[in-house]
């Protein structure tokens, strides 16, 4: 079936799948830094155990991302996501029986991290990618990344108001609960597999001589790197915020209700840069993310904290959170076509993972060494505003072979 031949109801249930897929994966994976000091007490892990059980995660998410995403090019996303949906649910369920470091490890870490590789942006923006046509993909693709944000804002006060009240063992069954309404969504994303690749796409290839075309690629390889500051960035809030608020002595409702908000502000962040990307420059909005999201952190962290700076803060850093995904999974189409768009999201991601497990496991080494998170915060200001100029430079033009079909296709008759 061709995308032109989608009726308005397939299009919104493969968006709505996307969406929804999207949102719940990330929310849930987003809130785990406030199951922190409840599981540190309840099993007996030290919180740089933990630390690095959620750093095993975002690096094991980086590793497999590449190889979810060439299978999933290769056989369809559908049963993929399906199957990450189940693997998630197992994760959170190892993680509620826990009784040591590797089990949690095992559950948080290492299920989890491969259950994200087959359910978040990437398979999202590509199945969003195929169900809409071109002049609105970008606006498309920040849309549903601006509604896979809503999970964060409902599952980070559904997270710490079941803590406080019946333990953090029926948060995580209320996880479960929330995995489960994943599947759904999950099997109506995956109807996209369905859809015919766009001429545009150029001649086929396999996907070895996609990767070789990509790494030959110079701005592919900038925007690679450059990915690596937003998982630094992002992933060390996420997991670090909840504690450094609990040493500045404010009340674990802050944490949670700041987590909420960045989900609320980044709904229209996300839409707003997936809007401006098919306006304006896609390499300028990306490094600008960067840019902002470092100075925003600087200038959080270079006074004492308070309730309302943190909310303050976290409002700012939703605002810039998941915007980078309708403007990296543009840049890709826009070098390379849509063939092995998964595959070659999933190559870049990997940076990004790397940048996730040092956010993770290294602000929690920093401040276990050191008993403070400044030398954390200050390193991720300084890569933060140096990836930006990188990305900022990237070279954006086609590869000869999209120019080529490109040129083909403004000749052919409408």
């Amino acid at each position: 079936m061709k995308q032109s031949e989608l009726s308005a109801r397939q299009r919104l249930s493969i968006l709505a799948g996307a969406s929804v897929m999207l949102s719940l994966a990330m929310g849930m994976r987003q809130s785990l830094g406030l199951f922190q000091p409840y599981m540190v007490h309840d099993i007996g892990i030290t919180p740089a155990q933990f630390a690095l059980a959620l750093a095993v995660q975002n690096i094991f998410w980086g590793i497999t991302q590449p190889f979810v995403g060439m299978f999933s090019d290769r056989v369809g996303s559908r049963w993929v996501a399906v199957a990450g949906v189940a693997l998630y649910c197992l994760g959170l369920y190892v993680s509620m029986i826990a009784d040591s470091a590797g089990m949690v490890i095992f559950g948080c870490g290492l299920c989890i991290g491969l259950a994200l590789s087959c359910t978040t942006s990437n398979m999202a923006m590509t199945a969003t990618s195929l169900a809409v046509a071109p002049a609105r993909r970008s606006a498309a693709m920040g849309a549903v990344s601006a509604m896979g944000s809503i999970g964060l804002v409902l599952a980070s006060p559904l997270a710490q108001t079941l803590i406080s009240s019946h333990g953090w063992q029926v948060a995580m069954i209320a996880f479960i609960g929330l995995g489960i309404v994943m599947l759904p969504a999950a099997y109506c994303a995956g109807a996209a597999d369905s859809i015919e690749l766009e001429r545009s796409a150029g001649p086929e290839q396999s996907v070895t001589q996609a990767i070789g075309e990509a790494f030959a690629h110079s701005g592919y390889v900038v925007m690679s790197l450059a990915f690596f500051v937003c998982g630094l960035q992002l992933v060390f809030l996420i997991v670090h915020l909840p504690t450094y608020l609990a040493i500045c002595g404010m009340d674990p409702m802050v944490g949670s209700m700041a987590l909420a908000l960045i989900g609320l502000f980044n709904v229209a962040g996300s839409y707003l840069f997936g809007w401006l990307g098919g306006l304006y420059s896609k390499r300028l909005l990306l490094g600008g993310i960067y840019i902002l999201r470092s100075l925003c952190i600087w200038a959080y962290f270079v006074w004492p904290p308070s309730p309302t700076s943190t909310l303050v803060f976290a409002a700012a850093m939703g605002t810039l959170w998941l915007g980078v995904a309708p403007l990296i999974g543009g840049l890709v189409v826009q070098l390379f076509g849509l063939r092995y768009m998964n595959t070659l999201l999933g190559i870049a991601f990997f940076s990004h993972q790397v940048g996730s497990f040092l956010g993770a496991w290294g602000g929690g080494v920093i401040y276990s060494a050191l008993g403070s998170y400044d030398r954390a915060w200050q390193f991720t200001v300084l890569v933060g505003i140096a990836c930006g100029v990188m990305q900022m430079l990237m070279n954006v033009r086609p590869t000869a072979r999209i120019a080529a079909a490109n040129q083909t296709a403004q000749l052919m008759p409408q």
